[in-house]
């Protein structure tokens, strides 16, 4: 069984769609530990204490994004780029008081990255050390 990611944050952001008329539309978005969840509002207040969220959610993996980039910051708003390892751009803006959001994703993610390079360097050693024990004789 595995836990559930550690929240690292949870709010409002808001996402570009992307259909023709490609509207700002608001989003609950939890960033864990392995990426960034997005909930669609149900009612039409967003921010209002009544307003529902879904509980269905799209899920932007850290192992499927690339990079966080594109800022812009235009009238106390900050406008960011999700680019995913597809190419695919997913285009967000939220206000910029505070801790950005794009700040905090990109960190999350270095420190994903970091972690999946430290893990993959151990699974290498460890492989090796393992071929080194086997009595065979190893020879550069």
């Amino acid at each position: 069984m595995t836990l559930p990611a550690k929240v690292m944050r949870d709010g409002l952001l808001e996402k570009r769609s992307s259909g023709l008329l490609q509207l700002w539309k608001k989003k609950r978005c939890v960033l864990t530990e392995d990426g960034l969840r997005l909930h669609d509002c149900k009612g039409g207040g967003g921010d209002a204490p009544g307003s529902a969220w879904s509980s269905k959610a799209k899920e932007l993996r850290f192992e499927r994004m690339a990079t966080v980039d594109c800022v812009e910051y235009k009238r106390g708003l900050v406008y960011f780029t999700v680019v995913m390892a597809t190419g695919r751009e997913i285009d967000f803006r939220c206000p910029q008081e505070g801790t950005a959001w794009n700040a905090e994703i990109a960190l999350a993610l270095v420190r994903y990255k970091n972690l999946q390079a430290v893990q993959t360097g151990r699974n290498r050693h460890l492989s090796k050390s393992h071929l080194g024990s086997t009595g065979e004789d190893e020879e550069l």
